[in-house]
């Protein structure tokens, strides 16, 4: 078990990745929160999620940008080496062949930021959750 020395919240990774304090309120806040490094790819992420749901509110739930239009739709966060999205288990399994290379586990995707943001696989994986109901 690991304590933050900055909140005292209790984890069981050591170092673990966490906001101290209050959450976000809104997902600029979030990006403004986020290493100055990140913030830019963080951006485009969220740029490629607005133009895939244009209908869609974006909200901070879970402390994590989400895009919400009568359910969670997608959600994304930042961590040191990668933006984990989080489009639910239905898409990881609807997407595996072209998620090939990338990271995933139940519902979760890992986009590294050594990469360059797939817009094109991040907006087809969005309107999906749309347009199915499938949400994390």
């Amino acid at each position: 078990m690991w304590t933050c020395p900055k909140c005292g919240r209790t984890f069981k990774r050591q170092e673990q990745s966490h906001y101290c304090g209050k959450a976000p309120e809104t997902v600029d806040e979030y990006i403004a929160a986020q290493p100055e490094e990140v913030r830019e790819y963080l951006g485009e992420i969220r740029k490629v999620l607005c133009a895939a749901l244009p209908e869609a509110e974006e909200r901070i739930s879970w402390s994590m940008p989400t895009y919400w239009k009568n359910h969670n739709i997608i959600q994304f966060a930042g961590f040191k080496n990668h933006v984990g999205l989080y489009p639910g288990p239905e898409a990881v399994r609807e997407f595996s062949e072209r998620l090939k290379g990338y990271k995933t586990s139940k519902g979760a995707i890992q986009l590294p930021y050594s990469r360059t943001v797939p817009v094109e696989l991040i907006s087809d994986i969005a309107r999906w959750c749309y347009e199915t109901g499938n949400h994390p």
